[in-house]
């Protein structure tokens, strides 16, 4: 179950996703109980950042105390069964609306260390969603080294670049920050099926556990081909 997390005090309706909502902290413990009594053992967490502490770099995503690690702490006292997986990319943190600053090797450095505090504070499995070049690699190589040996990481091996996106955006209030500006020089272009499959690849070469593509609904033809090509 994916859910949307908010501060205190920053709003809770999706505009443009009827009937979805973001939730505080106490909020989403609520919500947990509810979920728990379904049989449902899995949530995602997407965070809603308030504008003020948005910078070019996304210094906050590596906040011991931001947003994603309070709720995590939570989490795992109120409900140490659930599984948490935790969105890694810095959209949700920079001004500029991008899931990466300018350079990509400082960008991947610090997507390892944002994986590697989300592991510290409970997250269970790490979802790198921003396609960086290499960042399975630096990550996996992070979390073997701070000994969170046990967390898993759910790369988003090909993701397309794609309008679907755009009530997600919005959801993480990153829409307006990214204005006009495209992430088709990072995400993958849908003409190119090879670029997909070998990026899948690559990425279990480098220590992914699990690999997504998305939106699944529109590439079926390339899940089957990754799942000819893998394990």
């Amino acid at each position: 179950m994916p859910y949307f997390i908010r501060e205190e005090g920053d709003e809770e309706n999706i505009i443009s996703m009827p009937g979805i909502k973001r939730y505080t902290e106490e909020e989403l413990l609520y919500e947990l109980e509810e979920i728990t009594k379904k049989n449902l053992n899995t949530i995602s967490l997407f965070p809603k950042i308030k504008n003020g502490k948005k910078t070019t770099d996304g210094s906050e995503s590596l906040n011991s105390n931001n947003l994603v690690c309070k709720t995590l702490r939570k989490i795992k006292k109120n409900f140490p069964e659930i599984t948490v997986i935790c969105d890694v990319a810095l959209d949700a943190y920079t001004s500029s609306g991008h899931d990466g600053i300018i350079d990509n090797d400082k960008t991947i450095e610090m997507l390892a260390q944002m994986s590697q505090l989300f592991a510290v504070n409970g997250c269970d499995i790490v979802a790198p969603s921003d396609m960086m070049d290499g960042r399975i690699k630096v990550i996996r190589e992070k979390l073997e080294k701070s000994k969170n040996f046990n967390t898993c990481i759910l790369s988003y091996s090909s993701k397309f670049a794609s309008n679907f996106y755009s009530p997600f955006r919005d959801a993480l209030g990153s829409q307006k920050n990214l204005n006009n500006s495209s992430k088709n020089t990072y995400q993958i272009d849908y003409r190119n099926k090879r670029e997909a499959i070998k990026e899948s690849l690559e990425d279990i070469n480098e220590g992914a556990d699990i690999l997504m593509v998305k939106p699944a609904i529109y590439y079926l033809d390339i899940i089957n081909e990754i799942k000819k090509n893998s394990n």
